[in-house]
């Protein structure tokens, strides 16, 4: 019984190791290679396989995803006999299963010593700084000779990229060196620039300012000239529509005199003796003028006859009395100037005074003065 019991377990041993490898399951994105009697049979696909116990026998499993493989830093010889140390990474997958595992050992090695041998034959002819600004053209070519050599491997190698190319210590602070340098060139190009664009922007705004100050003077002036021109013409077709006489201009004559008497310049001022007969003769030039032209005072303007020579009566006066001031000034000038203390010298003779209502007299009477 107990042999029995044995045999009954090794042979249910037997069945369970059979059916083990006689059933294969192969997951997805993989394949594996079978061989018969140590020879390729076929190649198992994703799914539930069957292979002969003891007969058949797996190979290799081979992963058909893309797979990345980053190598360590390789030191390469640019053309100017500089050392830099450049980092690779490269991406592939396996395309046929049965290549990959019987045209070649190891694929990943042969991979990795293919590459450092393509970029030291294209580093080598380019010097350091080619090298460093053209990764697009080495990641290309080196894409194209590894593509063309692991294509019978049952390999495409999809990208190859370049992910650091380390100069030497030495070189490296050249290089910022020269690239500070750079950048103090520049930005001194563009200060030069902005300051001469600000002072173009500057100029042109002076000038600008400056033309619009002109033409802003010119207008000022030229209305200022209109206005006056316009204030003259109205002060004239005023003064001929009123039509003045003799007596009136004589009266805005001395009421003009008081005012040349207080200038501030004005400090001895002389008034002649004529001066009623100076009055009286353009008094009478203007009224014979007028009477020539036929130039009548009108209506309106002799209404108020008895209030102009009120005033010119007042006016008259208060000239009268400037007048008299000035006289006293004079002689107590001429008196200092000849050292004669109050005692007046016999220089300018004293004139007459002159009195308001002479003023307004007719021009036909002639006053003599002593």
């Amino acid at each position: 019984m107990e042999f029995a019991a044995v045999v009954l377990i090794a042979i249910a041993v037997i069945v369970v190791v059979t059916l083990a490898k006689a059933v294969r399951i192969v997951p997805q994105q993989r394949q594996d290679v079978v061989e018969r009697l140590g020879r390729y049979k076929r190649t198992l696909n994703p799914g539930l396989n069957l292979l002969v116990p003891y007969i058949d026998a797996v190979r290799t499993k081979v992963d058909m995803r893309e797979q990345v493989v980053s190598f360590p830093p390789q030191p390469v010889i640019t053309s100017d006999n500089l050392v830099v140390s450049i980092d690779t990474v490269l991406y592939f997958k396996v395309v046929d299963s049965v290549r990959a595992t019987y045209e070649i050992s190891n694929f990943l090695q042969a991979i990795e010593q293919l590459t450092v041998t393509t970029l030291r034959n294209v580093i080598g002819s380019l010097d350091l700084e080619r090298a460093l600004t053209s990764r697009e053209e080495i990641n290309r070519h080196l894409s194209g000779v590894l593509d063309e050599t692991t294509g019978r491997w049952g390999i495409k190698v999809t990208r190859v990229e370049i992910k650091a190319i380390e100069p030497p210590p030495s070189i490296r602070d050249s290089m910022e060196k020269q690239m500070r340098a750079e950048r103090d060139r520049r930005a001194a190009i563009l200060n030069a620039e902005g300051l001469k664009q600000s002072q173009i922007l500057t100029a042109e705004g002076e000038k600008q300012a400056a033309v619009l100050r002109a033409d802003g003077d010119r207008q000022a002036r030229i209305l200022q000239a209109e206005g006056q021109a316009k204030a003259i013409r109205t002060v004239f077709e005023s003064i001929h529509q009123a039509n003045p006489s003799q007596k009136v201009l004589a009266y805005q004559y001395l009421q003009a005199l008081p005012q040349i008497a207080n200038g501030s310049a004005n400090k001895v001022w002389i008034v002649p003796a004529e001066l009623t007969k100076a009055l009286e003769g353009m008094g009478g030039a203007l009224g014979g003028l007028a009477n020539m032209v036929g130039d009548v005072p009108s209506p309106e303007a002799s209404k108020g006859a008895g209030e102009v020579e009120r005033e010119a009566a007042e006016a008259a006066q208060a000239a009268a009395s400037a007048a008299q001031e000035i006289r006293e000034e004079v002689r107590v000038a001429e008196a200092q100037a000849t050292g004669g203390g109050n005692v007046p010298q016999q220089g300018l003779p004293a004139p007459e005074p002159v009195s308001p209502e002479s003023l307004l007299n007719d021009p036909s009477d002639q006053r003599e003065r002593g």
